[in-house]
């Protein structure tokens, strides 16, 4: 596999566009967003599990059954969550306007859209933003990426190549995100494509697989969005052999790819947590399970006292303990270890005496990295996090101003 230049365009057969509609409040920003498949490709995602379900993610939903997708439209700073009837109305309007243009089917069509919750969707803004997309559509994605974005400081993108039976297959992705992040499921919004040829359930399970060790992982603020999504298109345009199941090498090698650039898109999002001045990095090792381990690693990212003893660079390892001891999960206070990079803290439930001023230059990093091992067995996981700082709250506080 080769990191490469490049995002959602670098597959071949995608085109995108991104273009202001007038939807955000006192801004010029970009704010519609397409993505388009030159063929109908195999689709695949997951959504969030908050009950109070937004209604593109329920009409994405629908249209995901039949595993196939020829296109994503998204709008920023307006969720269209909490919209009732007018709602879902609105969303299918969408699908039906994009589909219209492209000249697609309505149910090719993914409708995405973020930004603030409760609040009415200018649908005739959307629907000339639609029709202003489909006439810029091109393989310059650096526009659909900025349009994707609400509080985000910077554009999240990423690309990989990899050969698979003989053909160079391309993998591109972008996000957003930057508070309300606390994935059940991906993120806020991310959207990958890929030219490689592989049957819709397998597709699937190469997304589940590499969304667990990704975007299910991260957590900025501890709130799951009602419109969180991940997508994935792949429409087959490297003319590999159809990978058609999930035991083939050749599977492998594509869930490493999309599991990679999954990570690398989830990292993004926490580095540009609101107000967030660094990267929380917590590795769990000896825990009774899988499960256990995502568990207590999401705890400690997830913990405020953590966060803010981060953003105060104060080398406070107990508030690790503490949250790990608080994770539900299973450990063994007599053989826990804890420590901030390489400077072991905790050793078997004993603690160490340790250099403070080596802690303080560790903690003046942008990436902190804290490390537990819980002694009860032999599994393993990665969890990513942010500071917490004042300026969340200021950003939080206006957030629909």
């Amino acid at each position: 596999m080769k990191i490469i230049k490049g995002s959602i365009c670098t597959p071949k057969g995608f085109l995108a566009a991104g273009v202001h509609a007038g939807i955000k409040k006192k801004t010029h920003k970009k704010d519609i967003a397409l993505i388009y498949s030159q063929k109908l490709a195999a689709a695949a995602g997951v959504t969030t599990v908050n009950l109070m379900k937004a209604a593109p993610v329920i009409l994405t939903e629908k249209f995901l059954t039949s595993g196939y997708l020829q296109a994503i439209i998204v709008n920023s700073g307006n969720a269209n969550a909490c919209t009732g009837d007018k709602g879902m109305q609105d969303a299918e309007t969408m699908a039906a306007t994009t589909a219209a243009t492209l000249n697609i089917l309505p149910d090719a069509v993914a409708v995405a859209s973020t930004g603030v919750i409760g609040v009415p969707l200018p649908i005739e803004k959307v629907i000339a933003g639609i029709k202003n997309a489909t006439q810029h559509l091109s393989t310059h994605d650096e526009d659909a990426a900025n349009a994707i974005l609400t509080t985000d400081t910077f554009v999240k993108t990423c690309a990989v190549a990899c050969e698979i039976n003989g053909k160079t297959v391309h993998i591109g992705g972008i996000a957003k995100g930057s508070g309300m992040i606390h994935p059940m499921m991906a993120t806020m919004l991310a959207f990958m494509t890929t030219d490689l040829a592989i049957a819709p359930a397998v597709l699937r399970s190469a997304l589940i697989e590499a969304n667990e060790d990704s975007f299910h992982m991260i957590t900025v603020d501890g709130d799951t969005s009602t419109n969180d999504m991940l997508l994935v298109l792949a429409n087959g345009m490297a003319e590999n052999p159809e990978i058609s199941t999930t035991t083939s090498a050749a599977y492998q090698t594509f869930t490493a790819a999309l599991k990679f650039v999954c990570i690398e898109l989830a990292k993004k999002i926490v580095q540009d947590g609101e107000g967030a001045t660094k990267l929380i990095e917590m590795n769990v090792t000896g825990a009774a399970n899988k499960a256990q381990a995502r568990q207590a690693a999401r705890a400690v990212c997830r913990s405020s006292l953590v966060k803010s003893a981060v953003f105060g660079e104060d080398a406070n390892w107990g508030r690790v303990a503490s949250a790990l001891g608080t994770a539900g999960v299973e450990l063994d206070p007599n053989k826990l270890t804890v420590a901030l990079d390489h400077l072991v803290l905790l050793e078997n439930g004993v603690p160490l005496p340790f250099d403070e001023a080596i802690a303080s230059e560790i903690l003046k990093e942008k990436n902190i990295i804290f490390n537990a091992d819980l002694g009860v067995g032999t599994a393993t996981a990665t969890a990513w996090g942010c500071d917490l700082t004042y300026d969340y709250v200021k950003i939080n506080a206006s957030y629909r101003s």
